[in-house]
Formats: structure tokens, C-alpha cells, sequence
């Protein structure tokens, strides 16, 4: 089992950073791809990145290359999702989940609660 909890997120102005951690616990975590999503109000779950157990493989949405990094430490039980340049068409609630690293929602095994991000403008 596997508990993702994510932190990080606020207000921020366009064109600043945060860094969002996805925190987890259970011992088959480093085992784990892991994938970031985003949902916007009245909007559906979008793919922002996943990268793969180790950290070797990293894929982002084509909406947030060059301005998402996405890294993880194992030793820690933790990914990060760093954010630059945010836009305010990046406001959305985020969220990490555990088991691939697609956009494919089916293919993750756990999802934590998400963490808000609003950018204004």
C-alpha cells in the first residue's frame, strides 16, 4: 500500500515558481513511476509529467515542457514537481499518483488529495 500526500502549492504571481513534493509512505514506493496531473474548475484531469522508478525516465505534457521539472529522491519516499514561469492557465488543483507515468488515469494504483495552485495575473 501506498499513501501519497502532496504539499506545496499557493498563490503566486505570473511568472513565478513553486515547487510542489508529493510525499509518500509504504516501502514499494521506490518501486513506483510516478505521474503529476492537474484539474482545472469545470474542467478534466490533465497530464502534467511522470517519471519512472528511478528517476532515469521523465516525460512532460507538451502545455509545461521547458517549464516543469519533475525529479524524485527515493532515500526520501519523495517527488518534486518544480514549477517556473507559472502562467495563470496553470491554476489548478495538483495532484501526484503512483503506478505509471502516462496520462493514462487508469493505469495508477494511488492518488493523494492535491495541492491547490493559483497564478494570478
Amino acid at each position: 500500500q501506498v499513501q501519497l500526500v502532496e504539499s506545496g502549492g499557493g498563490l503566486v504571481q505570473a511568472g513565478g515558481s513553486l515547487r510542489l513534493s508529493c510525499a509518500a509512505s509504504g516501502r514499494t514506493f521506490r518501486l513506483n513511476a510516478v505521474g503529476w496531473f492537474r484539474q482545472a474548475p469545470g474542467k478534466e484531469r490533465e497530464f502534467v509529467g511522470g517519471i519512472n522508478w528511478s528517476g532515469g525516465s521523465i516525460y512532460y505534457a507538451d502545455s509545461v515542457k521547458g517549464r516543469f521539472t519533475i525529479s524524485r529522491d527515493n532515500a526520501k519516499n519523495t517527488v518534486w514537481l518544480q514549477m517556473y514561469n507559472l502562467k495563470p492557465e496553470d491554476t489548478a488543483v495538483y495532484y501526484c499518483a503512483a503506478g505509471a507515468m502516462y496520462p493514462d488515469v487508469s493505469k495508477y494504483n494511488y492518488w493523494g488529495q492535491g495541492t491547490q495552485v493559483t497564478v494570478s495575473s
